[in-house]
């Protein structure tokens, strides 16, 4: 049997990856849609006035940990667009209907770099300053970013052993 040339068997390769790319986007998506809990998680903080239980925590790169240690799941969507950096104070409303409001209300001090995106062991990280950050996968789909490409990236600016980061612009 023939090999297939080089540019045929990179093309393959760009499908694969774009392909395994679009599921987890589309896991990630309904996750942020029902929860890892399987209920409805609403990620807006346009709704204020509404009634239930509050609770403040800390973003920790992608689940937020309440005082009593509980994981609250971040849509990652909100996560990626709200830029969130770990360390970040959310406070989240559990509504009486079940729904989730988080609203980013403690920012901490932050730092921006700038680096390259790779990606090993199925997620993403950025290498920049002679380590690497993870980054969301909804990052990477909502900036249009590809291996290789060159983006800036907010970082704890107090936190040296942080492993996560925000996306703030493709290059």
């Amino acid at each position: 049997m023939s090999e297939l040339p080089e540019k045929q068997v990179k093309r393959l390769k760009s499908l694969i990856q774009e392909a395994e790319t679009n599921l987890a986007a589309a896991k990630e998506l309904l996750i942020s849609i029902i929860g890892d809990d399987g209920n409805v998680v609403t990620p807006t903080n346009s709704r204020e006035d509404v009634s239930g239980k509050v609770i403040e925590g800390v973003f920790d790169g992608q689940v937020m940990i309440g005082p009593d240690g509980k994981s609250y799941p971040v849509p990652a969507n909100y996560a990626s667009k709200s830029k969130l950096v770990e360390g970040d104070i959310l406070k989240l409303t559990i509504a009486d209907d079940g729904g989730f409001i988080y609203k980013q209300i403690g920012p901490i001090p932050r730092r921006q770099i700038i680096g390259t995106l790779v990606q090993h062991d199925g997620a993403y990280y950025v290498e920049a300053s002679g380590r690497e950050y993870r980054i969301l996968l909804a990052s990477v789909t909502y900036f249009r970013i590809n291996i290789g490409d060159q983006v800036t990236i907010i970082v704890p600016e107090d936190n040296p052993e942080a492993t996560w980061a925000a996306v703030e612009a493709a290059l």
